[in-house]
């Protein structure tokens, strides 16, 4: 029997792959407060019904974009969401400007989708999702255990 394609996890990655499959209760996931910083250029801030608050930076979001594309990529690369994509080694790096979000809207009651300024504009982030992508001390201590 051949093994190709099947990818075996380490302890680790089976460890907070079962966390991120515990069902989380509803006011982990709804929010009470969004604030997308489009005009500072900073990020997004969600402050949760259980009280818990998330942020995370543009730069992130588009990096850990949903979409099938991206997340196929990532597979393909062996990268977690919100990690960068591996830069060649130019001499001289181009200037690239910073991602930021063109346009913000909601997706019914359930997400957050952005047109990004390098011309993205399939992902739509449930509110499930980033409550699961929170990358918090407290969230990343939770996921390890």
């Amino acid at each position: 029997m051949s093994h190709e394609g099947i990818r075996f996890l380490s302890e680790e990655e089976a460890r907070k792959a079962a966390a991120a499959e515990r069902e989380l209760p509803r006011d982990a996931t709804e929010p009470l407060h969004v604030r997308v910083r489009k005009t500072e250029g900073t990020g997004m801030e969600i402050v949760w019904k259980d009280g818990h608050a998330s942020q995370w930076s543009f730069t992130w979001l588009r990096d850990a974009c949903p979409c099938a594309t991206c997340h196929e990529e990532r597979e393909q690369e062996q990268r977690q969401p919100g990690e960068p994509k591996p830069q060649p080694k130019n001499m001289l790096p181009m200037y690239k400007e910073p991602l930021r979000p063109v346009q913000v809207q909601t997706v019914g009651r359930y997400a957050i989708s952005f047109e990004w300024n390098d011309g993205h504009h399939s992902g739509i982030f449930s509110w499930e999702y980033l409550r699961r992508m929170c990358h918090c001390d407290a969230c990343k201590n939770q996921a390890s255990r």
